[in-house]
């Protein structure tokens, strides 16, 4: 087991690691930006080390600062939480060149995934579904007229080695087709360095499944069950429940073992997601891996008992997993809000400042992942989120009607928060009959 773990991260999920790793007996080092020193994770690290500057490229993401911090206090392992270094591979290739563990999966798996088309081939050949589109990188215009004579109108056109939503194009019609072949070549090549794209049909009012994966590095992969994610704006997710009320027991199995299926093709280790879209006619296709622990980990915690974080840690050590799928029951249900620092009915412009006051609800199912206090200045550098407001009850009724009492005494004064758009949610008769897809907050917002 891991002596002592530097913490490449801020907020809240600083916060959850600062406890997983002290419930588990090993010391931590967190790292800040100028305007982070004050962040409560910080109160209760062994060591701490200055980063300098604000921006992310001067503190999170510059990876020779995170090395020397690593150097300095004598960490035997990293772990990155999500975002920032979290799925970069030189980062992890620079940490294993000097014998530093990374808590999450190995260089050759971030490697197979770094290539969006490459990773896409693997999981097709595994046979599990993916999204209809090209299994090879389209070159020429000629092939991308073909291949949308085969799949039809609207399709992505997609840069391999994209992420963050860059090198991405939207095509409606032929109309649209060459410039936009063009413009995904051009972008993908400035932003990447590698013009090579791929297409993907896209796939109308279709739900985003997610599937929680543990596995080891002896061949042991297991699922705790799915997420329903299909509640985003701006295709971020704004809203989590598990397990998904659309999905039958049967649908539900198969995507399961789909994603444990895929992960052993990708020879996966620690804690990972496969993410889905499944369609009306119930089927799905895989979309993606998340490489790390995901900001929504705590509904399935809430559902199955495991301590996802401590899991992914042990099998970062070297641990064989101990769990087994039947070791474990889902029961109940869980939402998760993500409160963020955003006006909702300003097309959820990001709103920094300083909050004011702060009183977060309490009581049987609730629980507040969150690094904010009266007094925090949100900075403008980061993401805005204030809090994960997580609930649990018996089943989804219940549980919704425990978070709408949960969010009506959530105080944040200062800045515009998500709490009034999570409650006119929470209140609408689609979402409570669970009839929503991922364009549904997009598609209803003035209804909502």
């Amino acid at each position: 087991m891991f002596q002592k773990i530097l913490i490449a991260n801020r907020g809240e999920i600083a916060l959850r690691i600062v406890r997983a790793c002290r419930e588990m007996d090993i010391k931590t080092v967190g790292v800040f930006s100028d305007i982070d020193r004050n962040l409560i994770h910080l109160r209760d690290v062994d060591q701490k080390v200055a980063l300098g500057g604000n921006s992310p490229a001067e503190s999170y993401l510059n990876i020779d600062k995170i090395l020397k911090a690593c150097f300095l206090t004598k960490a035997d392992a990293v772990h990155p939480g999500y975002g920032f270094l979290s799925e970069n591979v030189l980062f992890v290739q620079k940490l294993q060149e000097n014998g530093i563990a990374f808590i999450g999966p190995s260089v050759n798996v971030l490697q197979k995934m770094k290539n969006k088309l490459s990773a896409k081939k693997i999981i097709h050949d595994s046979g599990v579904p993916v999204v209809p589109g090209s299994l090879e990188v389209v070159n020429t215009l000629q092939e991308a007229k073909k291949i949308a004579s085969e799949i039809n109108f609207p399709f992505m056109m997609k840069a391999c080695l994209g992420g963050g939503g860059r090198g991405i194009r939207v095509v409606e019609n032929d109309k649209n087709l060459e410039e936009a072949f063009k413009s995904a070549r051009r972008e993908a090549k400035m932003a990447f360095g590698n013009e090579e794209i791929y297409i993907e049909k896209i796939l109308d009012n279709a739900r985003h499944i997610e599937v929680q994966i543990l596995a080891d590095r002896f061949g042991k992969t297991i699922h705790l069950g799915e997420r329903e994610c299909s509640l985003q704006r701006r295709r971020q997710k704004i809203l989590e429940e598990a397990p998904s009320p659309f999905l039958n027991d049967n649908l539900r199995k198969k995507i399961c073992d789909a994603a444990v299926k895929a992960a052993e093709a990708l020879e996966y280790s620690t804690c990972g997601t496969m993410e889905f879209l499944v369609t009306d006619d119930q089927r799905f296709y895989f979309m993606e891996l998340n490489a790390r622990i995901q900001v929504e980990h705590p509904i399935t915690e809430m559902i199955s008992g495991v301590d996802i974080l401590r899991e992914q840690i042990q099998l970062a050590s070297g641990e064989p997993l101990q769990l087994n799928i039947n070791q474990f029951n889902q029961r109940g249900h869980a939402i998760e809000m993500r409160i963020n620092a955003e006006d909702p009915f300003r097309n959820f412009i990001p709103a920094p400042g300083f909050i004011k006051n702060y009183e977060t609800p309490r009581g049987p199912g609730i629980r507040i992942d969150s690094h904010c206090y009266s007094g925090y200045e949100i900075p403008s550098f980061y993401d805005s989120l204030i809090a994960k407001l997580v609930v649990w009850d018996t089943d989804r009724i219940h549980a919704i009607r425990r978070s709408r009492e949960a969010l009506h005494s959530f105080v944040v004064e200062g800045v515009p928060t998500t709490i009034p758009f999570h409650l006119k949610i929470l209140q609408n008769d689609d979402f409570l009959r669970g009839v929503f897809h991922t364009r549904f907050i997009e598609d209803e917002i003035e209804d909502i």
